[in-house]
């Protein structure tokens, strides 16, 4: 039995309702596992932070021979096994609870593991909309609302755009083929608006040693 055993007739997983006489989805996705456990979690750091207080550890240990060294470091690097293994876990439930909906009318986000909520955001209450590329092609879309239109920013988590407490912004978060997703957002979200396209430039997030400078092509400039 699933989630959907439990919607009214019609109704697809993640919509709060039939989808009414006109209405088309444009796209229906959620955050990628590698996507959340990377960017959500941030399993790199946390790897890096246990390899490196293990090592530390060996380092001071190491006048007691390899045997010492090795003694000290080992249960830090599997106390750091086990929390990858959780933060794994996490990601896999952050991409089977999530669905995303855009259609030509609104954004609709289900999410939340333990207490699902639905969030339907009206394309003509978003102001804009940013983009962020990963050098694999995901990214993440925040929606800037109105000043009047406020989400509780343990509400959306970690549905939201980081650092932004005081006015928080939804953000459909690790989306595959990012790029493809905002140009179908773009016109819709315009058609809906001022009639120009509001989606800023992309930002191309930075990697070690690595950065993916981006154009969103033919999808306008705000």
């Amino acid at each position: 039995m699933s989630d959907s055993d439990f919607l009214p007739e019609g109704t697809l997983r993640g919509m709060p309702g039939p989808l009414p006489e006109g209405e088309r989805i444009l796209w229906r996705g959620a955050p990628t596992r590698a996507g959340a456990l990377r960017h959500i979690f941030h399993a790199r750091l946390v790897t890096l932070w246990f390899v490196a207080t293990a090592g530390l550890l060996a380092a001071l240990a190491a006048s007691g021979g390899p045997a010492r060294a090795a003694a000290v470091a080992g249960p830090t690097l599997l106390v750091g096994l086990g929390a990858l293994g959780l933060l794994t876990v996490f990601a896999w439930l952050v991409h089977r609870t999530t669905v995303y909906t855009i259609t030509d009318r609104r954004v609709v986000m289900h999410v939340g593991i333990a207490l699902p909520i639905t969030l339907n955001l009206p394309l003509t209450r978003i102001e804009s909309a940013d983009l962020r590329l990963f050098p694999d092609g995901s990214g993440d879309i925040p929606l800037r609302l109105p000043p009047g239109e406020r989400i509780a920013y343990l509400h959306l988590w970690p549905h939201a755009r980081p650092w932004r407490v005081s006015r928080p912004e939804p953000m459909l978060r690790s989306v595959p083929e990012a790029r493809s997703v905002a140009a179908l957002l773009a016109p819709a979200l315009a058609a809906r608006t001022t009639g120009q396209s509001r989606f800023a430039a992309p930002v191309a997030a930075v990697q070690p040693a690595q950065a993916m400078p981006g154009r969103l092509a033919a999808s306008g400039a705000r």
